[in-house]
């Protein structure tokens, strides 16, 4: 059996939001020990959240790892479509690539310095090449 070459940014994707989920608590669980929160009592106070508690550059991890879920769901979808039609090689793994190495940079800008038009911009980029592999999925399947 053939392996489309989309499938393995896709598995490159999942990997980086695993990577993300680490540093995440790597830096958000000694912020809370620091702060002697109790993460039961948070629990049952709605009106307090980390993001008020932690410093910003703490939650910054978490906010990230929160995009990875957004729309990248998209990302997944796509490859997963052109995977199955058989179009999950040549230029469509490429745009995907592209798509995984601007969402790790922007990723390390959010969680390192989180300066917000960089972020725009890299979002801008990887938003453009879900756009490409959406459309090519679309013209596939229609």
């Amino acid at each position: 059996m053939t392996t489309a070459a989309i499938l393995q940014p896709a598995v490159a994707l999942m990997a980086w939001t695993m990577v993300m989920w680490l540093w995440m608590y790597a830096t958000r669980l000694p912020a809370m020990t620091a702060a002697g929160l109790d993460p039961d009592a948070l629990a049952k106070d709605p009106t307090k959240t980390l993001d008020h508690i932690l410093p910003a550059h703490i939650q910054w991890k978490a906010h990230n790892y929160n995009h990875l879920h957004e729309a990248p769901t998209l990302f997944y979808a796509a490859c997963l479509v052109l995977a199955v039609a058989g179009q999950g090689n040549g230029m469509s793994a490429q745009v995907a690539w592209a798509y995984v190495g601007i969402r790790v940079v922007h990723s390390i800008v959010q969680a390192t310095m989180n300066k917000v038009m960089v972020r725009f911009l890299l979002f801008a980029l990887s938003s453009l090449a879900l756009m490409a592999l959406i459309y090519h999925a679309a013209r596939v399947v229609f």
